[in-house]
């Protein structure tokens, strides 16, 4: 949680939850449970999700993940965050897909970059959720068109479905 402004208490935990399956029933689509099929533990979440905060770039659909620490450096974000945006893309018909994270996360944005996702400065913003004094309020921005993500995929060999890892 170090891009995050605190770890979660066990009730803030259980409404995340609930929030998330209010988003699938509301949406049809969500954040996906991660669990290693040889570990047969959870270890995080990975999809879509339409963010509730105003910004210049909202309404959107937004591909995010967060994994234990233990998992980082695997390409289970990587991974899953793909089969997100083909469901999105593919499935959904989104137009554009976004990312967000503080500048300093540098993992996430090498994640975002590995998706093909692309950032502009001119579209960083400042989290309203967030005091402006805090630390973690400024934002970057990454995007990825439908047409881009068609065209990365016409281009690079198809690989596995995204299941073959993660479950």
């Amino acid at each position: 949680m170090e891009h995050f402004p605190g770890a979660l208490t066990p009730v803030e935990s259980d409404a995340l939850v609930d929030r998330i399956e209010a988003h699938f029933s509301e949406h049809g689509f969500g954040l996906w449970a991660v669990e290693l099929p040889s570990a047969s533990s959870f270890i995080g979440f990975v999809g879509l999700s339409v963010p509730s905060l105003h910004a210049h770039f909202t309404p959107c659909v937004e591909v995010g993940w967060r994994l234990a620490r233990a998992y980082w450096g695997n390409g289970y974000a990587t991974e899953g965050a793909r089969a997100a945006l083909r469901f999105g893309f593919d499935e959904l018909g989104l137009l554009e897909i976004v990312s967000f994270t503080v500048p300093a996360n540098i993992r996430s944005r090498r994640v975002m970059e590995k998706l093909g996702m692309r950032h502009s400065p001119s579209d960083d913003f400042d989290h309203p959720g967030l005091q402006e004094d805090h630390p973690l309020r400024r934002h970057v921005l990454y995007r990825l068109p439908r047409l881009n993500w068609r065209e990365q995929q016409s281009r690079s060999p198809r690989c596995g479905s995204g299941g073959d890892r993660l479950s």
